[in-house]
C-alpha cells in the first residue's frame, strides 16, 4: 500500500498490484507534483484545478488519483492488464466518485485516444521501463489533439532507456534520479 501525498485525500491509502506495477515513488511524486504547482504560477496556466488529466499505463493510480485529490475534476486512466484494473477499480472508489473517472481498458501502444472526449491538461506517462515505443506514444497523442494548448506530459523512464522526442514536442524540464528520468513535455 501507498499513500496519496497531497490534497483533500491526503494519506489515504491505495493498493498496489503485487505483479507488473512499480508505482512512482513519494520522493518522485512530491517532485513531480512540486514541480506542475510551480509552472502553474509560471505559465499562469492552470494544470491541476478543475481540470481533466490522462493516466496512461495507470497500474494502481497513483499519479492519476494524485492529481484528482489535489483538484483535478476529472481523470481517465488507460490500464490493459484486468487483475490491475480491479485494484485501481477499488483504489477509484476510495479516491474519488464514479462521475469523476473513467477506466478504459486497452493496449496504451494502440490507443488512438477515440474514447477521450474532454481536452487533457496533463498526461501521465509511466510506461515498463524497458519501453522502446515512447516515441510513438507521443506521436498518437499530438495526433489525436487531446492535449490542451498549454498541456504537459509528465513521463517517467529509465535512465538507461533512450527514446527519441518527436520534433513537434520541447522540454520544459528533465529530472535525474537514480536510475529515472522524468520528462516535462510541452507541445511547441
Amino acid at each position: 500500500m501507498i499513500n496519496i501525498i497531497g490534497g483533500n485525500k491526503k494519506n489515504i491509502k491505495i493498493d498496489v498490484p503485487l505483479f507488473n506495477v512499480r508505482p512512482t515513488s513519494i520522493l518522485k511524486r512530491k517532485s513531480i507534483f512540486s514541480i506542475l504547482e510551480n509552472y502553474e504560477i509560471k505559465l499562469k496556466n492552470n494544470l491541476l484545478h478543475n481540470t481533466v488529466i490522462l493516466d496512461l499505463f495507470s497500474g494502481s493510480g497513483s499519479l492519476g488519483l494524485e492529481a484528482l485529490s489535489r483538484g483535478s475534476k476529472y481523470a481517465y486512466f488507460i490500464e490493459k492488464n484486468e487483475k490491475i484494473i480491479k485494484t485501481l477499480k477499488e483504489n477509484c472508489r476510495k479516491i474519488s466518485n464514479l462521475e469523476n473517472y473513467e477506466i478504459i481498458k486497452s493496449n496504451v501502444y494502440e490507443e488512438k485516444f477515440l474514447n477521450i472526449n474532454k481536452k487533457i491538461s496533463l498526461i501521465f506517462m509511466d510506461p515498463p521501463y524497458n519501453d522502446k515505443l515512447i516515441k510513438l506514444i507521443l506521436v498518437n497523442i499530438y495526433k489525436s489533439k487531446i492535449l490542451k494548448k498549454n498541456g504537459i506530459i509528465v513521463i517517467e523512464a529509465a535512465k538507461k532507456n533512450k527514446f527519441e522526442i518527436p520534433n513537434f514536442y520541447y522540454n520544459l524540464k528533465k529530472n535525474v534520479y537514480k536510475k529515472t528520468i522524468i520528462y516535462f513535455l510541452k507541445i511547441k
